[in-house]
């Protein structure tokens, strides 16, 4: 199965009046950066089954930008597997789940980060996991399994093949 993990593009600041953080919403900036940067990596994200979301406006609006970039006509979903203090594992399930397909989820930082390294089967992962960064692996089905480094493209930055 190939999994991609990414983080929401940058989010404002500012916490609208009487909301919470999950509120915040993408830049305008971010939203035209992070929408080139899908886009140039199209051809490496092909196949997507299943787009999953932490629900935070920020991830949601990223994901949908995502779901026009790489012209996915899958199902785009919210997740709370994906909200920011999840622990790396809870998302086992979902990939158990979806053994064999192509998934695509879109969360929060340090958790896209420790995801990552939880499937890579690292301590930590060794690269920056900055806002719009997209990690692309390739994980056995057999639970447990260590997946491989297909690529690590932060925006703005080459992509890189192995770390």
């Amino acid at each position: 199965m190939k999994v991609f993990l990414v983080r929401h593009a940058d989010a404002d600041a500012e916490i609208p009046e009487g909301l919470g953080d999950e509120a915040r919403t993408l830049t305008t900036k971010a939203r035209h950066t992070v929408m080139a940067h899908f886009e140039a990596l199209a051809p490496r994200m092909t196949g997507a089954a299943l787009l999953l979301t932490s629900p935070l406006a920020r991830t949601v609006q990223t994901a949908q930008l995502l779901a026009l970039a790489l012209k996915l006509q899958t199902p785009l979903r919210a997740h709370r597997s994906l909200l920011p203090d999840m622990p790396a594992g809870a998302i086992e399930t979902v990939l158990n789940e979806h053994a064999g397909e192509t998934l695509i989820l879109v969360g929060h930082q340090p958790s896209m980060g420790a995801m990552a390294a939880h499937l890579l089967g690292l301590q930590a992962f060794p690269k920056q996991v900055n806002p719009g960064t997209v990690i692309g692996l390739e994980k056995p089905d057999a639970p447990g399994s260590v997946a491989k480094l297909l690529f690590y493209a932060p925006p703005s930055l080459p992509v890189l093949d192995a770390l």
